[in-house]
């Protein structure tokens, strides 16, 4: 069952510019280094940094709290579709609630965007 969906743009424009005034704090304070080594490792970054951008914000639009920005991350393993990992406290949170998060980013010349399908694949934890 779908419990949420959060859909997110990023304008690639946007993303360029707040990269190239704050280069070192931006990448720190919203990616994991897994994130900007993926990321950095492209011929031009910003499309991949802005996918992952918008599936943080679309993660977000999912979720009953407010997350910090390196507590949702796009991980992608060689050969693998891109997958969200998280901070230890959504992880718990996510598996007392029996909620899987499934992701699909995209990237086109101007924009990035992002798809969170939050889904119920088991039933919550009984709370006591």
């Amino acid at each position: 069952m779908i419990v949420a969906v959060g859909l997110d743009l990023v304008e690639l424009e946007r993303v360029r510019a707040v990269w190239r005034a704050h280069p070192e704090r931006f990448l720190t304070r919203c990616f994991t280094g897994e994130e900007v080594a993926f990321a950095t490792a492209r011929r031009d970054p910003v499309p991949a940094l802005a996918a992952r951008f918008a599936a943080k914000e679309a993660f977000q639009k999912t979720w009953p709290v407010t997350l910090g920005w390196r507590d949702v991350a796009v991980v992608r393993t060689e050969g693998s579709a891109p997958h969200l990992s998280f901070a230890p406290h959504v992880a718990e949170r996510l598996a007392r609630e029996g909620w899987r998060a499934h992701v699909s980013l995209t990237h086109a010349r101007d924009h990035a965007a992002a798809v969170v399908v939050l889904e119920a694949v088991a039933p919550a934890a009984t709370r006591g």
